[in-house]
């Protein structure tokens, strides 16, 4: 099986936000959801400021809080090893949602439209009529069963996110994982996340969150 892991070097990342726009075009969240999202802090003063933006979403972690804090198994690990969510099991509880060190999920309390009652993007229906659940990122597991890399990954214009499996030796994530100082975030979770981030620039991120 698959191990999937996702890399993303923050010196590449401009946070044009296209991630952003991509996963919502992908899934079809509602307005105010975004499963993943940019965040961004500046440091240093003018003419030396800069600034640093970070690309979170769940981390579909091998010791997932949110699946042993799941009453019900709706939220569940596949074959592979990603974190998934059974909308037809979720009661809404939100024990999952407190679990998550990396506040990666969203409740719905009521579908909502971005104009009255039209779905947008039109034909995308994975997400259609399923209200009080709660909703994550899952690494578009339906894309990758047809071969194809996650939309954030596809879309991102710098490239600054690596996808694949890591068991595979020959995989760029893999040459990654051998070569690169990687780093995940809130170590101290010790939830074996499988988004690691790289950066050469000696900035403190730890707060950003």
């Amino acid at each position: 099986m698959a191990a999937y892991e996702m890399i993303i070097d923050l010196d590449m990342c401009i946070g044009c936000n296209a991630c952003t726009m991509g996963c919502k075009a992908e899934h079809g969240t509602q307005p105010g959801v975004f499963w993943g999202h940019v965040l961004q802090k500046e440091y240093g003063k003018t003419p030396r400021a800069t600034r640093l933006f970070l690309p979170v979403l769940c981390n579909h972690c091998e010791d997932a809080p949110c699946e042993e804090a799941c009453p019900t198994g709706a939220t569940y690990r596949s074959p592979d090893g990603l974190v998934l969510v059974d909308y037809d099991e979720c009661i809404g509880c939100r024990a999952c949602a407190t679990a998550c060190p990396y506040d990666a999920r969203w409740y719905i309390e009521r579908e909502q439209f971005y104009f009255p009652d039209t779905p947008l993007p039109y034909g995308v229906g994975e997400l259609r009529g399923y209200e009080r659940i709660v909703q994550k990122c899952n690494f578009c597991v339906d894309r990758l069963g047809r071969g194809d890399q996650p939309r954030c990954v596809e879309v991102c214009p710098t490239s600054c996110r690596t996808f694949g499996n890591r068991e595979d030796s020959s995989s760029e994530v893999s040459r990654q994982l051998r070569s690169e100082r990687t780093f995940v975030l809130r170590p101290e979770a010790a939830t074996r996340p499988r988004v690691r981030y790289v950066m050469n620039r000696n900035l403190d991120i730890v707060q950003i969150r």
